[in-house]
């Protein structure tokens, strides 16, 4: 079986008001396509204008990452930004910096 990299990750708006967290095969797609969707009412991330990065977590299995996005998901917002903290004090959006890793969507 091949070992591919996933990602959960969690996302904001400009205000760092709302949390969206989500799990993707391909985090730089992914956050393209929040991008693209922002202001699209129809769905949660794009209503609310989500699509700086803060955190993310790679995991080789998918049901790892999974199991991962639904326990971050039952989390309290106080718990998921010391998350964020642990590996972002100044939760600073990270989008460039996963541009520039080419490491990110290569293949383990």
């Amino acid at each position: 079986m091949w070992n591919y990299n996933f990602f959960v990750y969690i996302i904001t708006n400009r205000n760092k008001n709302v949390l969206y967290i989500g799990v993707t095969n391909d985090l730089q797609r992914r956050l393209t396509e929040h991008y693209d969707n922002r202001g699209n009412s129809a769905t949660f991330a794009g209503k609310y204008h989500c699509y700086y990065l803060l955190h993310y977590e790679r995991f080789s299995n998918i049901d790892h990452a999974i199991s991962r996005e639904k326990e971050l998901k039952k989390w309290s917002r106080e718990k998921k930004i010391s998350l964020i903290k642990e590996t972002n004090l100044e939760l600073r959006f990270l989008n460039d910096d996963v541009k520039s890793d080419s490491l990110i969507n290569t293949i383990i």
